[in-house]
């Protein structure tokens, strides 16, 4: 099947570019025109979707190559396409940067995949013909790159007009605009990136001002023309999920402790027959009503462990329900809250849930970050023993036993011979899946079909 779908895929040479900028620039002002942009994120981040949906109002999610694969990919983009005017995708990382020191997983790889104009983000700071260089060197590592244009990121106005001429002479490929240095529109960071949404200060006002400087220095028109220039999405029939009877109801946290969830996922979990009910483990005394499973997702319950840990008759309440064998999926920050305790970033260490005897703590340092595949060593409640998932970690915070029922091995990145860097973790029985790794149920749709159909299930044996 083939689909219109004007699209844009925004890169760069290099993490640290601007490109979350440009792109935040980009959708805020096709918004002020009376567009509605769909955004997306290529690579497993959490954050940059959340700045999308939250603060500038455009439909945003993620499309993961490891875990999706080409044809998911293509499928996802397709199906969240479908509710705007066109796709603003943003790169992760640099344009080829993959898994390893491979492509596998890049921005390049899923602007090929979904055939989408790439738009190259070069900060130009201190260069000058060098720029170009830069250009020149993405558009020919790979035949074809796929890049078709340049905005060039923290120039002048003054300079601006000789380092287009530049580029577009020695490179032939098109500019499309700069945005200039704006200290003041910055966006803050902290260690899992940026910060969630709620937490900037006055970034309405700042997003306001980028749209108005993409208004006077992006080509938008040209941007325009370009993503609707890309060629028709073929997309293949996807499989048709069962609906599970009696609508189960699953509690997900979500407050500013517990927002990492993907769109897509928990729209499949719905699609399946779920009704999600959110709740709050910071503030809410009680877990929702008649519920037949639990979804503690990650975030940043060490930023509140005091909130947390204060809420004693929540923490009892998710104890209860995880002891009584409520299905449950805590992952990284929901697998912390399920801990003895959790030491914040002072020092201080608070109870929490207690249905593990660990204790968080800060390590000062990633921990087992990146992709992983996952190999169950027994049955649970996301499949049989030695089906595999795949997964991925990113978390500084940790404890001394992350669990032993699952292998997980790093990808391979085909050009490296070094071996795959392997461990144990996570803990999985009939009831619970809970570790660091998390999931996209997108990739694992017959793990999210069982844990909906074990909350069905729980909740008939418990009216």
């Amino acid at each position: 099947m083939k689909e219109a779908l004007p699209r844009l895929l925004l890169c760069a040479p290099s993490s640290g570019s601007g490109k979350t900028t440009v792109t935040c620039a980009l959708l805020q002002a096709l918004i002020r025109r009376g567009l509605r942009p769909v955004a997306c994120k290529s690579g497993p981040d959490y954050i940059d979707p959340m700045f999308h949906t939250q603060v500038i109002g455009a439909r945003s999610r993620n499309l993961d190559l490891f875990f999706l694969g080409e044809e998911g990919a293509r499928a996802l983009l397709r199906r969240n396409g479908r509710t705007g005017d066109l796709a603003v995708i943003e790169g992760a990382m640099g344009y080829y940067d993959g898994i390893g020191m491979g492509e596998a997983a890049s921005a390049y790889r899923l602007a090929m995949a979904t055939q989408t104009p790439a738009v190259l983000v070069v900060d130009v700071r201190g260069k000058a013909l060098s720029a170009a260089a830069t250009v020149a060197g993405i558009i020919t590592l790979r035949r074809p790159s796929g890049v078709a244009g340049v905005i060039l990121n923290r120039v002048s106005p003054m300079l601006y007009p000789r380092l287009k001429d530049c580029i577009e002479r020695e490179t032939g490929v098109k500019v499309y605009g700069f945005l200039p240095q704006k200290p003041e529109c910055a966006i803050e960071s902290r260690h899992l990136g940026l910060v969630t949404a709620g937490e900037v200060a006055d970034l309405r006002a700042k997003l306001d001002k980028l749209a108005e400087l993409a208004e006077a220095g992006l080509d938008l028109d040209g941007l325009l023309e370009l993503a609707r220039s890309a060629p028709p999405l073929e997309v293949s029939e996807g499989e048709n999920l069962p609906v599970i009877p009696d609508c189960p109801r699953i509690a997900v946290a979500r407050d500013e402790a517990f927002c990492f969830y993907y769109a897509d996922g928990l729209a499949l979990l719905e699609g399946l027959g779920a009704e999600l009910v959110p709740f709050s483990p910071v503030k809410d005394k009680n877990l929702p009503d008649k519920i037949g499973g639990l979804y503690l997702g990650g975030g940043y319950p060490e930023l509140y462990a005091k909130a947390l840990s204060e809420n004693s008759s929540m923490r009892e309440a998710v104890f209860q329900a995880v002891q009584g064998g409520m299905p449950t999926v805590a992952e990284c920050g929901g697998f912390l809250y399920l801990q003895k305790t959790l030491t914040d970033p002072a020092g201080t260490a608070w109870p929490m849930a207690g249905v593990f005897a660990g204790e968080g703590k800060n390590t000062g340092r990633l921990s087992r970050f990146g992709y992983v595949t996952l190999t169950a060593r027994k049955s649970g409640l996301l499949g049989p023993a030695g089906s595999a998932f795949p997964a991925h970690e990113f978390h500084y915070w940790d404890v001394e036993a992350p669990g032993a029922d699952f292998w997980a091995e790093k990808p391979q990145d085909g050009v490296t011979n070094t071996k795959p860097r392997q461990w144990d973790c996570a803990y999985h029985t009939p009831t619970l899946y809970a570790g660091f790794p998390h999931f996209h149920f997108c990739a694992i749709p017959q793990a999210a079909e069982r844990f909906v159909r074990a909350a069905a299930a729980w909740r008939r044996n418990h009216p």
